[in-house]
């Protein structure tokens, strides 16, 4: 449709109004300036003033007795509208809203009062819309211990285990505790276990769990060869720290060793949590 002049645009209308402080007095200066009495609607304690008990010159008010700050006076500029692209408070519904929003606008401008829901579950955390702060996701803890020194006898390995520090190392998270060679995990998860194993001698390396903080199980065992490393791993559903625990155990040596070293990893076990149990 065709517009002669400037195109009228969609507008939200409303009544310019003014609220009187009383002072005692009768005359009193109005925010816009009116021609005659009908241009305005005045109000006292809620009464309607009848046009002929009020006078109006230009934006000078002048009413049929005088007023103090205990009564209420209200003007309403019955020639005036305004027109804003404010609608008002409490009008707009989920239904008038159209399109997607995109986060920054909407993080920070609408107050959570105001969302149907106001905070988001990130693995089983509730996090409030707009909070600051960051987001633990993913790995959350990984680790890495080494065999110290040479190891002849066949058996549980309980002694010559540190925690790698090599230069440049570092670990995830609260990281394993170990007592006698018993691995304690720091919480609840699925956790990947991995033992590299390295002898000069045929022998076999085993991984073993216990879910009752009592009886062992072997996991994993491999088949090391003469000199060169030798890989296994497993994967542990970790319930309970007090009762699921992890040790490694030497096998099947006779005239060699399974090395170890303090100063780099020849024999060496990692612990990654990979998730939720």
């Amino acid at each position: 449709m065709a517009y002669i002049g400037v195109q009228p645009t969609d507008t939200y209308l409303s009544i310019a109004s003014q609220q009187i402080t009383g002072t005692g007095s009768a005359t009193y200066t109005l925010d816009y300036s009116v021609s005659n009495e009908e241009d305005v609607a005045v109000f006292v304690n809620n009464v309607r003033q009848n046009v002929s008990s009020y006078t109006v010159s230009g934006d000078q008010l002048t009413l049929g007795g005088t007023i103090s700050v205990s009564d209420e006076c209200w003007v309403l500029f019955l020639g005036r509208t305004v027109g804003t692209k404010t609608p008002a408070v409490g009008s707009v519904t989920n239904d008038m809203l159209s399109g997607s929003i995109n986060e920054s606008k909407l993080l920070g401008s609408i107050p959570n009062s105001k969302l149907a829901n106001s905070s988001v579950t990130v693995n089983g955390t509730s996090i409030d819309l707009g909070a600051s702060g960051t987001i633990s996701a993913g790995i959350t803890e990984a680790d890495q211990w080494r065999l110290t020194a040479n190891l002849g006898t066949n058996g549980d390995i309980t002694s010559n285990l540190e925690r790698v520090d090599t230069t440049g190392f570092g670990y995830l998270g609260t990281g394993m505790t170990e007592s006698s060679g018993v691995f304690s995990f720091p919480s609840t998860g699925i956790y990947k276990i991995e033992m590299v194993s390295r002898a000069n001698a045929g022998c076999t390396t085993e991984i073993k769990v216990t879910t009752d903080n009592s009886t062992f199980t072997n996991a994993t065992t491999t088949r090391c060869a003469s000199d060169p490393s030798h890989y296994g791993s497993y994967l542990f559903d970790v319930t309970n720290t007090s009762t699921h625990k992890v040790k490694f155990a030497l096998d099947g040596i006779s005239s060699g060793v399974l090395v170890g070293n303090t100063d780099v990893n020849r024999t060496y076990f990692t612990f990654i949590r990979l998730g939720d149990t």
